[in-house]
């Protein structure tokens, strides 16, 4: 794998943009996929945020607890298969009644995921669709890949974990260059900071 640009010359994309795709590296990065997902609601924007899955995805990874998710007004919206998942997507951007809509679903096809980016355009909202993995050919404008990394140290007490931490590798990014950062949870603001905003560039070795 090719090394990041150096860091004057990438800047993390915080700004969503209305199409996007983000999975996890592996397994154990669902967790983090989620917390990554849920941080491209625009900060400013109250509307819920809706997801939506096969029933077999909830089944395998469980659903995640929306009392726990500070600030976030989470509707889960589980459907029989991946096409009735994609239908969900698309009607909740093309409402407009969500801040953000996430579809964990596998296999969608370059012409649905154009029809996803019209309605997120045409809803004023931010669409992000879950796959198990980035092949194929798709309309989103930025591809993620996410992984678990360790946290840092509490600055308060050396034997306690920090802020979770997580790669965001931006794999493919239209008209942008792809790069990684470390991205850790601001306990404030209860979202992603980049953690050169304490410390180094935030640029992660890839």
């Amino acid at each position: 794998m090719t090394p990041a640009p150096p860091p004057s010359s990438v800047f993390f994309p915080e700004r969503p943009a209305p199409l996007e795709e983000a999975c996890a590296a592996g397994p154990r990065d669902t967790a983090a996929l989620l917390l990554f997902a849920l941080s491209r609601r625009l900060a400013e924007d109250r509307r819920p945020v809706l997801f939506t899955a096969p029933r077999a995805w909830f089944a395998e990874h469980g659903r995640p607890y929306g009392p726990g998710m500070i600030g976030v007004s989470l509707v889960l919206a589980p459907a029989a298969t991946a096409g009735e998942a994609l239908w969900t997507l698309e009607q909740a951007l093309r409402s407009g009644a969500v801040a953000l809509a996430l579809g964990a679903v596998d296999g969608a096809t370059l012409a649905q995921t154009r029809r996803l980016d019209f309605a997120a355009k045409q809803g004023g909202c931010v669409g992000l669709v879950l796959p198990r993995g980035l092949d194929g050919l798709s309309a989103a404008r930025r591809r993620w890949r996410i992984s678990t990394v360790a946290s840092a140290v509490d600055p308060d007490d050396a034997r306690a974990p920090g802020p979770a931490r997580l790669a965001a590798e931006l794999v493919r990014g239209r008209g942008e260059r792809p790069g990684a950062w470390i991205l850790e949870q601001d306990d404030e603001t209860h979202r992603l900071r980049l953690a050169d905003r304490l410390a180094g560039n935030g640029l992660a070795a890839i």
